[in-house]
């Protein structure tokens, strides 16, 4: 046991000689060691370029003689010329922006035998625990990159236009100083005339709605020196990561894009018309912010008389009933630097995908198109005839409505009665038996601006495709009941059955119908008749105690004012 232990002891004291023999030699040449490596690295540090880094500062034995943590800056310099000490100069050149990198520099590459003040001894190795920030050279201009674009860009920014942009802005390494969605609200302004820094006046130009870039800037192109404020710190490079929403120019009038025009536009839009249309509305990059569809109902409107936003009545003029465009209104030309609150924001472009349903003009009357004629057309209808007819309704844009033929049998009414509207009443004027005629009918002329809930929409212009089938010559105006032949001169008499010297209301109903059914007189044609001669009836009876004495009996020729009677 005592041999192994002086073995070892010896052995112990031998490589304890043996090192001590051996001199110390201090580094020659800086070591660098790369503790964080980022994944990508666009860009590595060359000479001339300028660099902005964190470092610790300490000696080999840990102990700490600077930071620029505690000063709560990092330290900026430019690179390779000789604003540094010689090891730094040498070790920085190769770094990426987020890499770290752990450098220790022997004293000739550093303060050498010299020192630096009581912070630095002579002959000190320097270790620094450095993490680079930012790169940028005095070369450098602002760089682009596109990572999404439109497949269609019908227009590009360009010097004096408007933009509404929304943006991430950050520093070369990630931090992020400021971004217009935590405010929710877009970036708002004119490009290329001194609004902006010069790095985002350039960095926008040529970009499309809805294309999404970043735009890389040194310093002399952004906040330069200075910063703003604690979020950017003095020669800073900057990131903004762009997506562009919207973009016009003062200048800008209306464009209209016409994507469905009939074949037959037989009338075009001009002010002062009224107009149905459906629209879908969103701003320049899509979002929707209202559609007719959604309420299920036209948008109905004066047009070109300013009921509407100035965009939209120019865009409406010179339209046909069915045609489909795309109106796109510059602001100036919609809602302004104002918007509407939460749905159309201010200083947005409007697009508007309209669909015209029908519009007419308050000085419109019925239009009447004779489609066929019977050789012999006569006699004509008028006021008081019986006609009989078919027809087939729909709206302007040949939504189907109604028609006589799904019922099986004709509409009857009697012209002038007020039995339909006042537009059919016109265009059934002076048809003969087999005539076709296709009626336009303006709205004040047919249901006016209530419609007909779930059959006719308000202020719809209506058409009907009408055939005469038949026609009951009417009585002369004022008339319920006419005698064919000449009045008995014992009238009273003979309505009288039980001769009690009074007639009653089964003797007067009888007595007509009887006259009626030998041909001896004519009831108005299309009235229920047993209303009509409970009229007459009422007429005659002038006291109304339900009988009619030969006091009050009286022809209608020897009345001084109109009644329904005999």
């Amino acid at each position: 046991m005592r041999k192994a232990a002086l073995a070892t002891l010896a052995l112990c004291v031998l490589a304890t000689l043996v090192a001590c023999s051996v001199p110390r030699s201090p580094l020659e040449d800086v070591v660098v060691e790369k503790t964080f490596i980022p994944e990508q690295c666009e860009r590595s540090v060359k000479e001339g370029d300028f660099v902005r880094y964190h470092y610790h500062g300490r000696f080999p034995d840990g102990t700490g003689f600077d930071s620029s943590y505690d000063r709560g800056s990092t330290y900026n310099v430019f690179v390779g010329k000789k604003q540094l000490i010689e090891g730094m100069d040498k070790a920085l050149p190769g770094m990426c922006v987020n890499e770290r990198r752990l450098v220790k520099i022997p004293p000739h590459l550093a303060y050498g035998k010299e020192g630096y003040g009581d912070v630095i001894p002579p002959d000190a190795v320097l270790h620094f625990d450095v993490l680079l920030l930012d790169i940028w050279n005095p070369e450098d201009k602002v760089q682009v990159k596109t990572y999404h674009r439109p497949e269609r860009c019908g227009r590009e920014v360009r010097v004096s236009d408007f933009v509404r942009y929304h943006y991430n802005g950050t520093l070369l390494d990630g931090t992020l100083f400021d971004s217009s969605h935590t405010r929710l609200r877009t970036y708002d302004t004119y490009v290329g005339i001194g609004w902006l820094i010069a790095g985002m006046d350039q960095g926008l130009l040529g970009m499309c709605v809805g294309e999404k870039r970043i735009i890389t800037m040194p310093p002399f192109l952004g906040y330069g020196e200075n910063g703003d404020g604690s979020d950017i710190p003095g020669q800073a490079s900057l990131v903004f990561d762009v997506v562009l929403l919207d973009l016009h120019n003062p200048k800008d009038g209306i464009a209209v894009e016409k994507q469905q025009v009939p074949e037959k536009c037989p009338r075009r839009s001009k002010a002062g018309d009224y107009m149905r249309y459906h629209y879908n509305g969103t701003l320049l990059d899509g979002t929707p912010f209202d559609s007719s569809y959604s309420r299920n109902s036209t948008y109905n409107t004066y047009i070109g008389m300013g009921y509407l936003i100035a965009g939209m009545d120019e865009g409406l003029l010179g339209v046909c009933i069915g045609e489909r465009r795309r109106v796109t209104i510059p602001p100036h030309l919609a809602y302004g630097e104002e918007g509407t609150g939460t749905t159309v924001p201010g200083s947005a472009v409007l697009v508007f995908d309209v669909h015209v349903v029908d519009f007419h003009n308050p000085s419109d009357t019925v239009q009447v198109a004779i489609s066929f004629k019977p050789e012999v057309c006569e006699p004509l209808a008028k006021k008081g005839d019986f006609v009989k007819y078919h027809y087939n309704a729909s709206l302007l844009d040949g939504t189907f409505i109604d028609s006589t033929h799904r019922y099986g049998k004709t509409y009857n009414v009697v012209l002038g009665a007020g039995q339909v509207v006042l537009g059919m009443e016109m265009g059934l004027q002076d048809m003969c038996v087999g005539e076709k005629r296709r009626l336009v009918v303006p709205p004040h002329l047919a249901y006016g601006e209530r419609g007909i809930d779930g059959e006719v929409p308000g202020s719809a212009v209506l058409v009907f495709d009408v055939e005469l089938v038949d026609m009951e010559e009417g009585l002369p105006e004022g008339y319920m009941f006419v005698w064919n032949d000449d009045v008995s001169p014992d009238l009273f008499v003979e309505m009288d059955k039980n001769k009690d010297s009074q007639v009653e209301p089964s003797e007067f109903s009888d007595y007509i119908l009887r006259q009626v059914n030998e041909g001896k007189g004519r009831l108005a044609p299309g009235f229920d008749r047993h209303k009509i001669i409970e009229n007459m009836f009422g007429n005659q009876d002038r006291n109304g105690d339900g009988k009619i004495t030969e006091d009050e009996f009286r022809l209608k020729a020897d009345e001084s004012v109109d009644h329904d009677e005999l």
